[in-house]
């Protein structure tokens, strides 16, 4: 689950709620499967969904999108859990803007913008089995974040 969503939920909540809702939260986007994710989600509901209904319905009303990445290979999980990738991406551009107080013209932005994530990438994380992005892209189906070889439709 991503931080702006983690936010969100938190946010619908007490303070003194909070930490316990965080930890649970937790053990939804890191389980090790949809499975587990599922229970979790569950777990949830059946804390906190008598005292803060709308705390619950911000992860029940979204769930299928907040676990899609297990429909991925396992080894992309943890780049698809990340916090928020557009914030980390421009964060480089975010700081220099900020010091340098605007770029003056949109040329002159549009060119700091491009060095500045040129100069970046050279420090993003590699993707972790980029052999299988190719399967990703093909369609592929995943389940448990293994590749299914046949699906059962075309195996009877």
């Amino acid at each position: 689950m991503r931080a702006p969503v983690l936010a969100v939920v938190l946010d619908s909540m007490p303070k003194s709620a909070q930490p316990g809702a965080k930890k649970a939260i937790q053990d939804i986007y890191k389980a090790e499967d949809r499975d587990h994710a599922e229970a979790a989600i569950k777990t949830f509901a059946k804390l906190y969904g008598a005292k803060f209904p709308k705390a619950v319905k911000k992860i029940t009303d979204d769930q299928d999108q907040l676990m899609a990445f297990y429909d991925f290979p396992a080894e992309h999980w943890i780049h698809l859990r990340t916090t928020n990738p557009i914030e980390s991406t421009f964060s480089t551009v975010r700081l220099r803007t900020k010091v340098t107080r605007g770029a003056g013209s949109r040329t002159a932005a549009l060119a700091m913008v491009f060095k500045l994530v040129e100069s970046a990438q050279r420090r993003w994380r590699a993707v972790n089995a980029p052999h299988l992005a190719a399967l990703v892209r093909a369609g592929a189906p995943f389940e448990r974040g293994l590749l299914v070889e046949r699906p059962q439709e075309q195996a009877a």
